[in-house]
């Protein structure tokens, strides 16, 4: 049957641009409900007007997301205490892409990646995300921005330095990214600050996001006493309260804290030189959904 043809056709596509509309918005809710439009607008497209479905379903969700990427932005103005993305689960299990496609996909959906695509604007976002993180050539991306090729080339140059310059320039095991979150765990929740202290970097910052809905700094906290000594403060008797669960988020390892088996936080370290170098918190209960225990994989 037809429908049958579209659904399948639409299912084989789906994660690609789920993918693309999350790297694009920074939330697995908003990206999900790119996704379901594109699909209203996929099922009800003239066949003659749909030549290559890949393109065709990239070039509407893409359009989509650059639409709700202008609403959110004008929301985020207001937005109580530091954003940061939606985390989402990308453990991939047996289902994991090949290692060089896995470690290109974990990079451009990691939480300092995206918090620094924050920066562009969503024409350079959209262009940094269809050609970065999943490599379509600049003549499709054109086609589906309704931009010249020559336009999307400048676009991505401005926005490939962009990202360069603000995201980390070094490159961290992930091995050792799980120990050292196993090790500031186990300091934290022991009340040891200098053991905590040894593991911080003297400039290392932790940013917290809980949207005003729940506990947690409304501004950014810098420098190792002041983090360790904040980290000590919040982990007192948390053993007992919370169930911790590691996982992989974003592409890295990372700390899942439950309370009554429902997602309460999200911690995640950035690594340089052995040392953390920065704590990302997210704590806004609508930005939990994506890593719930019986929740789908997002990104």
């Amino acid at each position: 049957m037809v429908t049958d043809t579209l659904t399948d056709v639409f299912q084989e596509h789906r994660p690609m641009l789920h993918g693309v509309a999350y790297r694009m918005l920074g939330r697995a809710a908003d990206a999900e409900d790119v996704v379901q439009e594109a699909w209203l607008r996929w099922s009800a497209a003239d066949r003659d007007d749909v030549l290559v479905p890949r393109a065709y379903l990239v070039r509407i969700t893409t359009r989509l997301a650059l639409d709700r990427l202008r609403q959110v932005q004008a929301r985020r103005e207001s937005y109580v205490g530091p954003w940061l993305p939606e985390p989402v689960l990308t453990d991939y299990g047996p289902a994991a892409p090949d290692t060089a496609e896995q470690a290109m996909l974990a990079d451009s959906v990691s939480l300092a990646v995206l918090v620094v695509l924050e920066s562009l604007s969503p024409l350079e976002r959209a262009v940094f995300v269809l050609r970065e993180a999943f490599g379509f050539p600049y003549g499709e991306i054109a086609t589906a921005l309704d931009r010249s090729e020559a336009a999307v080339r400048q676009l991505a140059g401005r926005a490939r330095r962009h990202v360069d310059e603000g995201r980390p320039r070094y490159d961290v095991d992930p091995a050792e990214r799980r120990d050292l979150t196993e090790r500031f765990l186990a300091a934290a929740a022991g009340g040891d600050l200098d053991g905590l202290l040894a593991l911080l970097a003297p400039d290392v910052r932790l940013v917290g996001d809980s949207g005003g809905k729940s506990k947690a700094p409304l501004r950014v906290i810098d420098s190792a006493d002041k983090v360790g000594r904040f980290l000590l403060a919040v982990s007192q008797g948390a053993e007992s309260a919370f169930e911790f669960r590691f996982t992989e988020v974003n592409g890295g390892p990372g700390l899942l804290v439950l309370a009554g088996g429902k997602p309460d936080s999200v911690f995640q370290i950035e690594v340089r030189d052995g040392r953390i170098q920065c704590v990302y918190i997210v704590r806004n209960p609508d930005k939990l959904h994506a890593v719930a225990p019986d929740g789908p994989d997002s990104a």
